[in-house]
């Protein structure tokens, strides 16, 4: 646990620092995963300036710090989990709906679980790959998101069940 506060205070501290003249932003996701797995994710958004090939120009890079926290079970009985995630994201719009676009999300990130045996599954380890693929609305200072997220540890060790979600977001830069 100590491991986990330590680098939950490291992560906030790099979170604090200032940089200049980039895009930064925030995203609120409510994720729901298999059985009775609810959760809330708080993401904290970096947009940096990429110089990416003429060929790349349509991409879009951000980088997304997160902290999750999941739940399992009745109000009674029930189990929880505190997760710290980093992830690069990519988007790739493809069409347009209303003036705006519409973009395909994609990602594979790392993830520090607190609690290795959740929701009836013992995921074995407490480092996880976090993957996504989503679909994203794009506003002008705003994004609408329906994505599926799957953690595990790609195998490294066993079992590996993986954990998967759906999650429902809003992000906004500031």
């Amino acid at each position: 646990m100590i491991r986990l506060t330590t680098l939950a205070l490291l992560l906030l501290s790099a979170l604090a620092m200032p940089v200049a003249a980039q895009q930064h932003g925030y995203a609120i996701h409510y994720i729901h995963g298999e059985g009775s797995v609810d959760g809330i994710k708080l993401a904290y958004q970096y947009h940096p300036e990429l110089a990416l090939p003429q060929a790349w120009r349509h991409f879009d890079m951000h980088f997304e710090s997160s902290i999750n926290f999941w739940r399992y079970g009745d109000q009674n009985r029930h189990d929880t989990n505190f997760v710290l995630a980093v992830s690069p994201v990519i988007l790739y719009p493809f069409t347009t709906f209303n003036g705006h676009p519409v973009a395909v999300e994609f990602g594979i990130g790392i993830a520090l679980l607190d609690d290795t045996q959740f929701a009836g599954k013992n995921v074995s380890t407490h480092y996880q790959f976090e993957d996504r693929l989503g679909l994203v609305y794009q506003l002008d200072d705003a994004n609408i998101a329906i994505r599926y997220m799957h953690y595990s540890n790609a195998g490294f060790k066993s079992p590996n069940p993986g954990l998967d979600f759906l999650s429902l977001s809003y992000s906004a830069y500031f």
